[in-house]
């Protein structure tokens, strides 16, 4: 099914598995504010690696996997299968850096990130600026042989595990002034302060502080690119990462349908299966069919990646991608609460988890708003040729 190759389903398997050894922590993790004891999470990270599952996107001669496309989202896929982010050990490092890291860059950050020795995190987003990301007031300024880097950054996803941080801002001043640069920032840094962690909805270790940049003073070689590059690395990553979330969400509703299924052929309620009954069979019925539809999309816009298809469709194809697959997921969610019933609110039960952190899908990386409108506006310039 979905012509997966031999290797594919190698793949796939290895990633089924690991996910099913991450599943037993699930309750524990969410009864503790998400984090599990240190040395089960390194256990953890260090099974991922050993099984392949790390830094599948980046190529073999900087120490990843140099897994295609379509290998990458088998292997999300099935680690969106786990909740409270615990699937997160199986990381996914810059694939968009090597093209434009200088060798020292290389050798600094990316090698050992993608030896699992480093961490990352996205310094982009701000109060004002969410899915627009032109919209950020964030500055830097050179000064003689280093950037001076001021702004307050939101949502920056696992700071509190990460050692450094992309930070991205527009230039004040010189030839390139208000155009956009990307920067490597150590942590912790002079300069560097977490304002304040809000609590979010879901139950994961990674937090997602406000963070406040203010005089960091950066060496030039920490230049991502050259000056007014910026934003073609955010949207790179962006194209990666929402492609990643439909994959993950495919999991997720895998497990849904699943797990709901089964209570639903075991529950009785009044002499009859509660599967037996039409309005729980519509659920089912809906759920699975909207997953092989999802799957099926999600398959084919990672083969156009490995394929070469033209960029700017790749990157509505992701969108379409991330919108299909995010919103049938809470859809998916939605209806396995109402089947599990009472059951289906309880923080122990699968499907209240998941309920709460498939939310985030529909706005991280591009709202569906968002999605939409990158849809349209090709539409309305192109045409849908090549889209679908």
């Amino acid at each position: 099914m979905y012509g997966l190759t031999e290797a594919d389903l190698e793949v796939q398997a290895r990633a089924h598995g690991f996910a099913n050894e991450l599943i037993p922590h699930e309750v524990e993790a969410e009864l503790s504010d998400g984090v599990l004891p240190a040395d089960v999470t390194s256990k953890h990270k260090a099974r991922a690696i050993e099984l392949g599952l790390y830094a599948t996107n980046l190529p073999t001669r900087l120490g990843g996997q140099g897994c295609t496309t379509l290998q990458q989202v088998l292997v999300q896929e099935q680690v969106g299968r786990v909740t409270n982010a615990l699937g997160w050990v199986a990381a996914t490092p810059p694939s968009w850096l090597p093209d434009v890291a200088t060798d020292e860059q290389l050798d600094r950050w990316l090698r050992p990130t993608v030896a699992g020795h480093r961490e990352e995190c996205y310094a982009i987003t701000e109060e004002g600026a969410g899915s627009d990301v032109d919209d950020i007031v964030a500055t830097a300024r050179r000064d003689g042989d280093h950037y001076v880097l001021d702004g307050v950054k939101w949502h920056v996803t696992s700071y509190n595990s990460a050692d450094y941080a992309f930070f991205q801002a527009k230039l004040v001043g010189g030839d390139n002034a208000g155009e956009h640069a990307m920067f490597f920032v150590d942590l912790p840094t002079d300069g560097v302060r977490v304002v304040r962690t809000p609590a979010y909805s879901h139950t994961i270790s990674h937090h997602h502080p406000i963070v406040a940049f203010e005089g960091v003073r950066v060496p030039a070689t920490n230049l991502v690119g050259a000056e007014g590059d910026g934003m073609r690395f955010a949207y790179e990553w962006f194209r990666f990462e929402r492609l990643m979330v439909a994959a993950r969400c495919l999991g997720a509703a895998q497990r849904l349908v699943e797990e709901m299924t089964a209570f639903a052929t075991e529950r009785v309620v009044g002499g009859t299966r509660v599967a037996d009954f039409g309005t729980v069979q519509a659920m089912l019925a809906d759920s699975l069919t909207e997953l092989y539809a999802a799957r099926a999309m999600v398959y084919d816009t990672a083969r156009g990646a490995d394929e070469g298809r033209d960029v700017k469709t790749q990157h509505v194809q992701c969108s379409m991608a991330k919108l299909y697959a995010s919103e049938m997921a809470n859809r998916v969610a939605d209806r396995a609460v109402q089947v599990f019933g009472g059951r289906g609110y309880m923080r122990e039960n699968v499907a209240e988890r998941f309920y709460r952190e498939l939310r985030v899908e529909r706005i991280w990386e591009g709202t569906s708003e968002i999605q939409r409108v990158i849809i349209g506006s090709r539409m309305a310039k192109a045409g849908i040729a090549g889209l679908v």
